[in-house]
């Protein structure tokens, strides 16, 4: 299923989304996190990235298991290092991804103000705020675990 696209490796062509969406959720979440009045208007893009991204990340790490059994198997060497060392970072990234779109799905639904009222955060204040803090941290692992992986994969191809 991961294999090919149009005959071409589909790795390489699917990965793109990860590496995009995956900042893009980073500076998003950051963003909702840190800036209270911006919240508004970034609450939609908070979502949906919330739910792309780990996708995005999720079928980048199946494709490059279908590429490493169909292509690169049998290496042997520094290449296979190299390899492995790109292949380690696929699932501390996906796990920090879902664990970054999990807590701004959480932050946006509990800063969101009740029904009953319309100002204040639905749970309160201080759960807003462990929220906002556990958000900024895992966006932080998330964008160390997206950079790594792009550059050892990109080292992998080009060293």
């Amino acid at each position: 299923m991961f294999d090919e696209i149009l005959g071409l490796p589909a790795h390489p062509l699917i990965v793109h989304f990860a590496v995009v969406l995956t900042p893009l959720l980073v500076v998003v979440a950051l963003a909702y996190a840190l800036v209270p009045r911006w919240r508004p208007s970034t609450a939609w893009a908070v979502v949906l990235l919330s739910l792309a991204a780990p996708a995005a990340v999720f079928v980048a790490r199946q494709s490059g298991e279908s590429l490493k059994e169909a292509r690169f198997g049998e290496v042997e060497g520094e290449m296979a290092a190299r390899i492995s060392a790109h292949e380690g970072f696929a699932l501390p990234l996906l796990l920090s991804v879902l664990g970054l779109g999990a807590s701004a799905l959480l932050l946006v639904y509990a800063s969101r103000p009740a029904r009953a009222s319309l100002s204040g955060d639905r749970f309160g204040r201080p759960v807003t705020i462990v929220l906002a803090a556990l958000t900024i941290v895992l966006a932080a692992v998330a964008a160390s675990y997206v950079f790594q992986a792009g550059d050892s994969g990109a080292r992998a191809v080009w060293s």
